[in-house]
């Protein structure tokens, strides 16, 4: 367990600074000048009613943090219209988030009874916990590249191929771009059999915590709204994950070895020139709301180095910030936390039982504090614990980044 750690205050609003100081009394001249400026502005067309040589795509207000590159689509299926878009059509590599096609691929117009015991288990772990090695079985039968091709065909996507031909095996370098991931689930919603989407929907609304490479899954839509939800997330380039992984979420036996998005340099061939290969990429797409009202889809890359931590921390608040008709976000305060290793108890002691490990760094969602064991990790020493709904249990307030051991504020459980 990494055990460094930096302290940062943010100043309170008392001690920023006003952006032009005082204002000053306004003498005779400067009433007439006001009167003339109020007689320019009532006789002149405002900004916005100017024509733009160039339109943007509709935004909303999707705050992207500093150095990341990210590509939005959030999709109201209630009004047929976007309330975010950034970057829309910007093409990333899909990561996990491919997987979809995959399934829908193998199902075709068939429901899952047509799968074989195997071939179902392979789905649903692949889908649930984005099992690589059912990935990369199904990309090796079903024909790889040509999949991809077959969607673009059948779901009408307009920025998607296949990987570049220096990488014919990576499944996760096939690109994607934000609203294409949106008209993919608007076919599995509006135009797939019913039978169909009720078993790929199902197994998203299933998402385990943990996936089966021991990565937290939970970031993006599954941190920032309420259930119901259903998410297939994606994440290339990163070392460690920091998360528990459940028996549950093995590999089905038999399955092949997993063919999966490694990190490369990158090489010659237009794929390879228009998708990044080489900074870290997660990614958040699903529905949120009841009966799937609204479809997100976040796709972003961040800096070289980037920990898993800071990324999902980063795409928590971006994701966060959307206008997402129909969500409810959870209610509670989001903390940063520090060190590596660190686990969330049933309890508010270290011999309860561990529900997981966080990712290294991550923010959290707490909505209560309580005295417990006492926790000594020199020179830190602290018996308050908090608790976090989203995992279901109990952190030390030790490795919190608040200077207090109780955090100011924050209610009793």
């Amino acid at each position: 367990m990494t055990l460094s750690r930096t302290r940062s205050r943010t100043p309170s609003s008392s001690a920023r600074r006003r952006p032009w100081g005082r204002p000053a009394q306004a003498g005779p001249l400067a009433a007439v000048l006001a009167a003339l400026a109020a007689l320019v502005l009532a006789v002149s067309p405002p900004a916005a009613a100017l024509p733009s040589p160039h339109p943007m795509p509709a935004t909303g207000r999707a705050d992207v943090p500093s150095g990341v590159t990210a590509g939005v689509a959030v999709f109201d299926r209630a009004s047929g219209s976007f309330t975010e878009q950034v970057n829309p059509s910007l093409p990333f590599r899909s990561a996990s988030v491919v997987k979809l096609l995959i399934a829908l691929d193998l199902l075709g117009d068939r429901g899952p009874d047509a799968l074989g015991a195997q071939d179902r288990a392979r789905v649903d772990a692949m889908l649930r916990a984005s099992d690589d090695a059912a990935a990369g079985h199904f990309w090796t039968v079903n024909g790889g590249g040509a999949i991809i091709d077959r969607m673009v065909r059948r779901l009408g996507l307009t920025d998607t191929s296949r990987p570049p031909a220096t990488h014919p095996g990576y499944w996760g370098y096939t690109a994607l771009s934000a609203r294409d991931a949106v008209r993919t689930y608007r076919y599995l919603l509006d135009t797939a059999p019913a039978p169909v989407r009720d078993y790929v929907m199902g197994a998203l609304r299933s998402s385990t915590r943990c996936a089966a490479d021991g990565y937290d899954q939970h970031f993006g839509v599954p941190g920032a709204f309420e259930r119901p939800w259903a998410v297939k997330q994606g994440w290339s380039g990163f070392d460690s994950g920091g998360c528990t992984t459940p028996a549950a979420a093995a590999s089905p036996a038999g399955a092949a070895p997993p063919i999966a998005a490694a990190p490369a340099a990158r090489t010659g061939g237009p794929a390879a020139a228009d998708v990044d290969l080489d900074r870290p990429a997660l990614h958040t797409t699903g529905t949120v709301g009841t009966g799937d009202r609204t479809i997100v889809a976040v796709l972003t890359l961040h800096p070289g180095g980037t920990s898993y931590g800071k990324a999902y921390t980063d795409l928590g608040r971006l994701t966060r910030s959307l206008d997402v008709p129909g969500a409810t976000r959870p209610a509670g305060t989001w903390l940063g936390t520090w060190g590596s290793g660190v686990n969330v108890r049933a309890e508010a002691t270290t011999e309860s039982r561990k529900l997981t490990a966080l990712p290294a760094g991550v923010e959290v969602l707490v909505s209560c504090q309580k005295r417990g064991q006492e926790v000594s990790i020199p020179p830190y020493t602290n018996d308050w614990w908090v608790y976090l709904p989203q995992y279901g249990g109990y952190l030390t307030n030790i490795y919190l980044n608040v200077p207090e051991n109780q955090v100011p504020g924050l209610r009793l459980c």
